[in-house]
């Protein structure tokens, strides 16, 4: 049986009817990047006389690496990460660009004229590009004339976008997706908003994830702090709190099957909105999952939005798995759980517990609650089971 929070004598969110018209949804504005983020650590060549390179390539490789740097950092100050890469032509010529180092040689073909060990040039680019490309667009779009000599070696490595911790980020209105926790736990997902079934709590939005993400694996106290991000991602309280504790299903340690690992946090409405976060292109972007659950079906592709492994796709092998799980040094058993395994990546990784599961297909209609994994493998409860449980229905 769930154990509840009554709302007595402590700092509580404003109950609020439900809503009518969605309002915009909006973003808190990051902090401002220094100006100089861009810029990479001087490069030392400590090598012997006779293998050391040419004083001029030398030069090259120091005049290329400071246009290009200069160049990168031009880009941020004038327009912004998120403008330039809304951009258009973000991933043609200099847009493809996201970093320049210095290095050493890689040992490849298609660089006869440098020799073992020698330092180079390192481009980090968003898309494959030639070499060839590649000089042209450092000489004729970043400044970097001396990159056309092909004396100067130059290593093309593609790194896609760089995200800096997708989903690990401070974000108001909090989405589904996004790092949660308690504060005294490291971090979870949150996993969507819901709302009470009956009495009072139909009029609280709640937010839903595990026992062990909002509720510390039942040590926590009705009413504590619920954070965002995770604290391990920076989240700490008064200053992140979105929520506080409100209900729990108790974890049974006896040896006693669980079913589930859930609870609710009792939001502030403005801190936390519907959907779920995913980010491309550098860009946050919002999601609406379905609020009608399904039941599990083997088979069945299935999608989730996590801290850690962010957007995944997975397919259900298990819809009645019995499990033993660790918490800590306590292991507690499950049973009539989902197993998942990913596709291409793995579906899941610590951090994403607490994120909300969909069927993949037009309808992303909620399938289970992720709270495990090991060896490849993810585990659920089924969503129903965490519904009647904690006797909520969903708000997505």
């Amino acid at each position: 049986m769930a154990e509840e929070y009554e709302g007595k004598e402590l700092e509580i969110p404003p109950e609020q009817e439900p809503p009518g018209e969605e309002a915009e949804v909006r973003f808190e504005a990051e902090p401002e990047r220094p100006a100089a983020a861009m810029r990479a650590l001087a490069f030392a060549a400590e090598a012997a006389p006779e293998a050391a390179p040419t004083a001029e390539v030398s030069d090259a490789l120091t005049s290329v690496f400071q246009a290009v740097a200069a160049a990168l950092e031009a880009q941020v100050e004038a327009e912004g990460i998120e403008a330039f890469t809304e951009a258009e032509d973000r991933l043609e010529g200099a847009g493809n660009v996201v970093g320049v180092g210095m290095g050493y040689v890689d040992e490849q073909p298609g660089q006869p004229s440098a020799e073992p060990a020698a330092p180079a040039i390192n481009l980090y680019v968003v898309e494959a590009m030639s070499e060839e490309r590649a000089r042209r667009v450092l000489a004729d779009q970043m400044g970097a004339e001396a990159a056309q000599d092909e004396q100067v070696p130059l290593n093309v490595l593609v790194t896609g976008e760089i995200e800096a911790q997708p989903h690990r980020f401070r974000m108001r209105p909090a989405p589904g997706g996004i790092s949660v926790g308690h504060v005294r736990i490291t971090a979870g997902t949150l996993g969507c908003l819901a709302r009470g079934r009956s009495g009072d709590r139909t009029r609280r939005r709640l937010i839903l994830s595990n026992n062990h993400v909002l509720a510390n694996s039942n040590a926590a106290g009705f009413g504590d702090s619920i954070v965002q991000p995770g604290p391990t991602d920076g989240g700490i309280s008064p200053r992140d709190r979105i929520a506080i504790l409100e209900r729990f299903v108790p974890l049974d340690f006896s040896g006693a099957a669980n079913l589930v690992d859930c609870a609710t946090g009792w939001a502030w409405p403005d801190r936390v909105q519907v959907g779920q976060v995913f980010v491309r292109n550098g860009l946050r972007r919002i999601f609406r999952t379905g609020a009608t659950p399904i039941p599990c079906q083997r088979e069945m592709l299935v999608g989730k939005s996590g801290r850690t492994t962010q957007l995944t796709q997975g397919r259900i092998i298990d819809c009645n798995a019995t499990i033993r799980v660790r918490y800590g040094a306590r292991t507690a058993l499950f049973r009539d759980q989902i197993s998942i395994r990913g596709l291409s990546v793995p579906f899941s990784a610590g951090g994403d517990s607490g994120s909300l599961i969909w069927s993949w297909d037009p309808r992303r209609a909620p399938v289970g609650l992720l709270f495990a994994g090991g060896g490849g493998f993810t585990f659920a409860n089924k969503i129903q089971h965490v519904l009647d449980a904690l006797d909520i229905r969903l708000e997505t």
